[in-house]
């Protein structure tokens, strides 16, 4: 079980569209249906993304790809009940006389045989997220988490769910976001335990949300395909557990 019932704001960061939905949508389900409000700070476009074979798989490699994406994060985020979302950097993701700034998708590749240590993938640019300064990404965090009031802060754990860069990169600057603010941070597990939330209840609001993402995966029942042919079960259990709280 978890305290973030007990909040009135909760401010979800994660990295890529699809991730709210896929790592965290019956949390976020669950706390809406509770009275917390939710927001979510998708920190990238998803611009290294793959896209699944079929009417949109002219979007890849190009532009139009990012706005479809975040088009999708939208939908999804709208789905679920979520209240405010916006993408780390802008405004009023940051104080009205900063600039903007943008963080775009690292890729990923794996660096070991075993595929259990994974970096940036080739593509990985200086914008990326994974080449930002850990401090700006901070900054920006906790401006946004000041902008719309939240009470508490939720991120990934130091392995980002399954390693992914990206995720990984985000799980200090999360933390230290939520102690500047002054409020909590939580961390979702990445793999639940025995005393997880379960929210199979909310499967049906959950593939409805997945529905919206055509260009990264496809909904088959209970479970998600992605680009790659991976099948994995809709996650519907969520182990949350304290992080770093402000001293």
């Amino acid at each position: 079980m978890t305290d973030l019932f007990d909040h009135a704001r909760v401010l979800f960061v994660h990295a890529h569209p699809d991730d709210e939905t896929l790592a965290t949508g019956g949390l976020i389900a669950e706390l809406v249906a509770r009275g917390v409000e939710v927001a979510v700070l998708t920190a990238t476009r998803g611009e290294q993304g793959e896209v699944v074979d079929g009417p949109l798989s002219h979007l890849a490699g190009t532009p139009e790809l990012t706005e479809h994406r975040e088009g999708e994060v939208r939908a999804a985020c709208a789905t679920l009940g979520v209240r405010h979302h916006a993408f780390l950097g802008d405004p009023p993701a940051r104080a009205a006389d900063a600039r903007p700034r943008r963080y775009t998708d690292s890729g990923m590749r794996w660096l070991d045989a075993s595929e259990t240590v994974a970096g940036p993938g080739d593509a990985a640019g200086p914008a990326s997220l994974t080449s930002a300064d850990p401090a700006e990404v901070v900054s920006d965090i906790a401006s946004y988490a000041r902008a719309i009031g939240a009470d508490a802060i939720v991120s990934y754990d130091s392995h980002g769910g399954y390693g992914h860069p990206d995720h990984v990169a985000l799980h200090e600057p999360s933390r230290a976001a939520a102690s500047e603010v002054g409020v909590p941070f939580r961390e979702v597990a990445s793999e639940p335990d025995d005393d997880a939330l379960a929210t199979p209840h909310h499967l049906t609001l959950l593939q409805d949300a997945l529905a919206h993402y055509a260009s990264q995966l496809t909904v088959d029942g209970t479970d998600v395909v992605h680009v790659g042919g991976q099948r994995q079960p809709i996650q519907t259990r969520f182990t949350v557990r304290p992080g770093a709280d402000p001293g």
